[in-house]
């Protein structure tokens, strides 16, 4: 009874063993092995081509506008405002009177000081026929001759004051809005209405100190600003400032730009690059392409599949299947969408653009000529 009890179990225990290796090591190992023999599915990526352009270094910058000549019109002279002769926003000539003030005291006092120096000069031409009859003592004529020069001198003076009322424009350009009415009694040094040359124009922007010996006065020079998304100005470095800004260690660096139109205002903040050296040859690729970490720079490159199929069934009415290979670049300078490669990937290169995150040496792929990543649209600065 016990052996044949003993028989019994063993068997049962054989059974169950059996039916657990099965279950837990050999069906695992089958469903391996049937999976990796099936074709893997391909993974859709954007992606272009590498290409070889003529580049030229450029220093990026932020820089500001402001006018080649640019002041707050002001009165030498304090008095009420009589005729003003300007609208805002005109643009006025050097020399044209813009406001006069009230000059009527001074009038009066230069049509006396005109007729006491005309007593003068008769006083020293008597005093001098005198003298030179001997009848009158050289003190005398030289007491007639210094009248004369301080009534010469009080003129000069009456009509210096008249001058300071009439206010004109120092230098041809654009006025700004006016400040004055007609009527008002301004002060000496009150600001009537700014006056800005317009064109040419400056643009102030700073230089970090490694980069001062790249800029030179008569670099090229390119300006965008946020008013006008895609145009952009040329001008040429004019100076560059005396000491670096401790500070920042930066350089200040002034270019003058052409402003046909007068599109360009003083105060706008403006994009700057300074353009450095004669263009050369060199790979680029967009800027998505590069993915960028601790351990090194890569860029996934796309090559043909061995198997030569273009579909996933191979009979060639598919899309063409690439296999995705991940190769260390060293990028270099960027600008715009793309960035320079010095090293890692050759002219006529396909490389991936976006979904790297979905990638990995080896696997299998397709391109997706959807145009990939769309960049967003630019929120204006505040």
């Amino acid at each position: 009874m016990k052996i044949r009890f003993t028989i019994v179990a063993l068997i049962l225990i054989a059974l169950i063993g059996g039916l657990a290796y099965f279950q837990f090591v050999l069906k695992p190992a089958m469903i391996s092995e049937y999976m990796a023999s099936q074709p893997q599915p391909s993974v859709s990526v954007n992606a272009a081509k590498a290409g070889t352009t003529d580049w030229i270094g450029r220093i990026p910058s932020i820089g500001t506008l402001r006018a080649v000549q640019g002041v707050d019109v002001t009165s030498e002279a304090s008095g009420i405002v009589t005729t003003i002769t300007f609208e805002s926003g005109n643009t006025v000539e050097e020399g044209e009177l813009l406001v006069q003030i009230d000059d009527s005291v001074e009038q009066a006092e230069l049509k006396s000081n005109l007729a006491a120096r005309k007593r003068a000069q008769l006083e020293w031409e008597r005093r001098l026929t005198l003298f030179e009859k001997g009848t009158v003592a050289r003190s005398q004529l030289d007491e007639a001759r210094a009248g004369r020069d301080e009534a010469d001198a009080a003129v000069e003076r009456t009509r210096a004051v008249i001058e300071q009322k009439s206010v004109e424009a120092p230098f041809s350009g654009r006025l700004g809005i006016r400040k004055i009415d007609l009527g008002q009694y301004v002060p000496a040094g009150t600001a009537m209405v700014s006056l800005q040359m317009l064109d040419p124009i400056y643009v102030d922007f700073p230089v970090p100190e490694q980069r001062v010996d790249s800029v030179m006065p008569g670099a090229d020079v390119e300006v965008r600003v946020d008013t006008y998304p895609g145009e952009v100005f040329k001008g040429t470095v004019e100076s560059v400032d005396s000491r670096v800004e401790r500070e920042t260690r930066t350089l200040l660096v002034r270019a003058k730009l052409a402003n046909p139109g007068n599109k360009l205002l003083p105060g706008m903040f403006a994009n700057v690059a300074v353009l450095v050296g004669e263009p050369k040859k060199v790979v680029t690729v967009p800027r998505t392409a590069v993915t960028y970490s601790l351990y090194g720079d890569t860029v996934y490159v796309l090559t043909p599949s061995k198997d030569g199929d273009t579909s996933k069934d191979g009979d060639g009415a598919g899309p063409q299947h690439y296999t995705a290979k991940r190769e260390i670049v060293e990028p270099g300078e960027a600008q715009e969408d793309s960035v320079v490669i010095r090293k890692g990937i050759d002219d006529g290169d396909l490389v991936v653009t976006s979904g790297q995150l979905k990638l990995h040496p080896g696997v299998t792929v397709t391109v997706d000529g959807s145009g990939g990543l769309k960049a967003p649209a630019e929120m204006p600065r505040e």
